[in-house]
């Protein structure tokens, strides 16, 4: 039975999507069931409509300018390009919430990059009590 990763994005901030990527990125390597869960600013940052040219970072210390630059030169990808790989090549779900996508935009899962369902709260909560480990950005 493949391990449970339970990843829920809060933030919009490009530093904690692309954080989350690369951890998802490793449970998709490791070969874990993967559940994506879009809350509040997570959910903004899938909009179809915002994500792919979304670049700021969400701290306020820190430079999107800088951030940016050290990407590229490290020659790291586009937060969003980590999520659809992951996508592609293991077991990911990705979930929006219903109430967050109603306060973005709408909560048509076809209006945000992804998203397989909508659920409610709850789905996220027994997903992350029955999860081997959950991380949230």
């Amino acid at each position: 039975m493949a391990k449970k990763f339970v990843l829920a994005l809060v933030s919009s901030g490009s530093e904690k999507l692309t954080a989350g990527g690369i951890i998802l990125s490793g449970a998709v390597a490791q070969d874990m069931e993967c559940t994506v869960f879009l809350l509040l600013g997570g959910a903004y940052a899938f909009r179809k409509d915002f994500a792919e040219g979304h670049k700021a970072v969400g701290e306020a210390n820190l430079s999107t300018e800088a951030f940016q630059e050290g990407l590229k030169k490290a020659n790291v990808p586009h937060w969003l390009e980590f999520y659809k790989n992951a996508k592609e090549m293991g077991n990911v779900k990705f979930y929006l919430c219903g109430t967050a996508g109603k306060i973005w935009k709408s909560a048509d899962k076809d209006d945000f990059h992804l998203v397989d369902e909508v659920c409610g709260i709850g789905e996220y909560i027994s997903s992350a009590e029955e999860a081997d480990l959950s991380v949230i950005l």
